[in-house]
């Protein structure tokens, strides 16, 4: 299971690298051009929120950490508001009701196989490979 942790200060410029970086593991992955457009929308939403989130509460200090695994079939990402000291910030758990509607929308509709979940301090985005059209389905 490769992973790749990339972790930025919360600067609205750092997103497009993000988006670069999820694309580039997803690639290699084996995700269609099709999926990369989905995955490049979402990281976009994903990251452009928790750079918001992580500015409003820890100011330029703290951290977006974004972490990738690739796994059989499947790209996992969760993009967390972090500290510092890279700790999730406990104040910056993400639940659907508090966020942008629009931006909810858009990682909705790209996140593949899964709606967005929270998890502390950020989301979790999860795509599963299609493969002739139809998509494998997860494992576990």
């Amino acid at each position: 299971m490769p992973t790749v942790d990339l972790r930025f200060t919360p600067l609205p410029e750092h997103v497009r690298t993000a988006r670069l970086v999820a694309v580039s593991v997803a690639r290699r992955a084996g995700f269609g051009e099709e999926q990369l457009d989905e995955i490049r929308i979402a990281i976009g939403e994903a990251c452009a929120r928790a750079v918001s989130a992580t500015e409003a509460a820890a100011g330029r200090a703290g951290l977006v950490d974004m972490r990738l695994s690739d796994d059989e079939d499947r790209l996992d990402v969760t993009v967390l508001q972090c500290g510092q000291d890279g700790s999730p910030l406990p104040e910056a758990v993400v639940t659907a009701t508090e966020q942008d509607p629009l931006s909810l929308a858009l990682m909705t509709g790209a996140a593949g196989a899964s709606a967005p979940a929270t998890a502390p301090g950020g989301v979790r985005l999860t795509w599963v490979l299609e493969r002739d059209g139809a998509a494998v389905q997860p494992l576990g």
